[in-house]
């Protein structure tokens, strides 16, 4: 029997074909250079020894488009949410390749990354298989299932191929085509708007791209950028005291915190001001923890980088998949942060023990200290969470990124094997006539997972008095103050992932690809402040948000998160079974050509938006 095995990748072709085969494959060339097929035999359980070639994609090899009738400029707009759709070979040569591999074989066995995006690309391979090979039937497809590049794992993956989940298929394929319609349609009446009105000058070959995830992004970030312009400062007030015995003083902070009537408190304060001592009402003494991180998801990769490193998560994520694929790292497109019981952690520490930074560490944990990682509430049910798969010396790597992104994955996972940091606090409250005033120190007793995780800090503070409950101590100053409430920052990347993810926006997978858009689209920019990177808006995309925020929408925004979430949770829908393809494309394009002929009807509010950002900025 001759089976067709087909990966998402080059590299990940070469690496399971050579895990297979044992080392032993014939290698030939196919039109395109980056595509290798490789031969050997291999024995599959309930089938035998069988021949196999191995092959590639490079990721999708067709896409969806419109037929040349409704090109750019050859129909309204607004007639694309309804024009018929062809599906394109964006591959030829790729796709011919496994075309003409497929004619020789029984079965088509996928090897493409396993989530909704790696289904669909597993059925465009199908398509592209059954055009060389019209007996192979999409019940027959093998589907491996694995999440990193192990030896063992990978002979697992083969060993017990499932189905290919078609609901995942159809729910990309409504997004695809939902995203087409809705983006192109907006994009082209957006951009001859702006063309024919010149309110923004377009360099030639310009144009204004509308997208169901990016407007919804740029739209948090000029939602901060406002309420930053738009923040006034008001005057508040507050009590402090300060004690002093033993020769040592601490400062108390009221309770209250503060208020924002002078008068009030300086009642209260002309009050306490009747009385000397202060009485220690409450004296606690607990022990506390600084609890380890969680298993690593690929949000949490994208929001540590951006914190620790300065990196986007664009960058951080190409790293990561960099590293996926040279086998250093499990798959980094994942939901899941915990571990399944069923995985030997312990074999994944004993594989960084020949470190020479952390090797020690991990050593210690083999020999007693290693504790069960936390679990989290998420589980995609297909990928763990990121951990490293294969050790490797930094120096090895290739670049500044894939190192400082590799050494975090492993110092996490280490860290999630570790004990909780444990420490002592102690909290006092004083009372002082009426008022309540509190103060609390902490002393690190047990660094645990901190030693080899020094992106966290948690550090022994300033010991308090030694003062008893019912004591009553001289306040030795006491000051009324005044202070102002402060703007909220601009939006740093780790935020505007955590919206997104939190609101729906995009998928673990692509957050970093719409962010990278909004900026490369000039919507966006980056700035640095005080060593910290935020993000602003440009004036196209002050005004673009602004017009759209002006247009009087019956209960939908497209500058908000609300719509596209639908998506997102119609989407899932499809892939549980609930819903169907067709169902959810009319639900959704029927409200997004609500949007569309009231933006069209109120295009001068648009314009009249952008003018206005435009004129404010100039006068300022």
């Amino acid at each position: 029997m001759k089976i067709l095995c087909v990966a998402e990748k080059p590299s990940i072709s070469k690496a399971v074909s050579h895990i297979l085969s044992g080392g032993k494959t014939k290698v030939r060339n196919s039109r395109n250079k980056y595509v290798k097929n490789y031969d050997f035999k291999f024995d599959f359980p309930g089938v035998g020894l069988c021949d196999v070639t191995m092959t590639s994609v490079m990721g999708h090899i067709t896409n969806i488009d419109f037929p040349t009738q409704f090109s750019w400029g050859k129909c309204n707009p607004g007639r694309l949410f309804d024009a018929p759709t062809i599906d394109n070979v964006s591959n030829k040569e790729v796709f011919e390749n496994i075309s003409t591999e497929a004619r020789r074989c029984n079965r088509l066995m996928i090897w493409t990354d396993c989530d909704r995006e790696g289904e669909f690309i597993g059925h465009e391979i199908f398509s592209a298989a059954v055009k060389g090979n019209p007996s192979l039937r999409v019940e027959d497809i093998w589907r491996s299932q694995f999440s990193h590049l192990e030896r063992s794992h990978i002979l697992q993956a083969a060993r017990n191929p499932i189905r290919l989940d078609m609901n995942s298929v159809h729910a990309v394929r409504c997004r695809m085509e939902i995203d087409l319609r809705v983006g192109a349609s907006f994009t082209r009446f957006l951009t001859d708007l702006y063309r024919r009105t010149q309110v923004f000058p377009l360099e030639k070959g310009g144009f204004i791209s509308y997208g169901t995830c990016q407007f919804p992004t740029l739209g948090f970030v000029v939602d901060r950028y406002n309420r930053v312009k738009r923040f006034i400062p008001e005057k508040f007030w507050y009590i402090s005291i300060t004690v002093k015995k033993d020769n040592k003083t601490e400062t108390f902070h009221w309770t209250k915190n503060h208020v924002f009537d002078r008068l009030y408190l300086a009642l209260i304060y002309q009050n306490c001001l009747k009385y000397e001592n202060a009485e220690v009402v409450q004296l606690i003494e607990r022990p506390t923890s600084k609890y380890r991180p969680l298993p690593l998801t690929t949000v949490e990769l994208q929001k540590n980088c951006s914190m620790y490193f300065k990196m986007s998560a664009k960058r951080a994520l190409d790293a990561a998949e960099k590293l996926y694929n040279k086998g250093f790292l499990s798959y980094p497109r994942t939901e899941t942060d915990k571990f399944p019981p069923t995985m030997d952690l312990k074999a994944v520490i004993q594989k960084q023990t020949q470190n020479s930074t952390w090797g020690q560490y991990a050593s210690e944990l083999l020999n007693g200290r290693f504790r069960s990682p936390r679990a989290g509430s998420h589980d995609d049910k297909a990928h763990p969470p990121i951990h490293p798969v294969n050790f490797v010396k930094l120096e090895m790597l290739d670049n500044a990124d894939e190192k400082k992104v590799y050494e975090l994955v492993v110092r996490r996972f280490l860290a999630c094997c570790s004990e909780d940091a444990k420490g002592k606090e102690t909290k006092i409250t004083l009372r002082w006539g009426t008022e309540e005033f509190t103060n609390s120190a902490i002393v690190v007793l047990e660094r645990n997972f901190l030693d080899v995780y020094p992106y966290m800090a948690w550090k022994s503070t300033t010991p308090l008095p030694p003062l008893l409950r019912g004591e009553t101590i001289k306040v030795a100053t006491s000051v009324m103050k005044e202070g102002k409430t402060s703007p909220p920052q601009h939006m740093t990347e780790s935020e505007l992932i955590a919206l997104m993810d939190a609101n729906g926006i995009g998928t673990d997978a692509t957050i970093a690809e719409h962010i990278d858009k909004i900026i490369s689209r000039g919507y966006v920019v980056k700035v640095r402040k005080n060593k910290n990177d935020f993000i602003i808006p440009s004036e196209l995309g002050m005004g673009l948000i602004e017009g759209f925020n002006d247009l009087e929408f019956d209960n939908l925004s497209l500058s908000k998160p609300f719509l596209r979430k639908r998506l997102e949770n119609c989407l899932q829908d499809i892939v549980s079974g609930t819903k169907v393809k067709e169902q959810v494309i009319q639900e959704i394009i029927f409200l997004y050509k609500q949007a569309f002929g009231l933006s069209v009807q109120n295009s001068t509010k648009l314009i009249a938006a952008c003018r206005r950002i435009m004129d404010t900025n100039s006068s300022t």
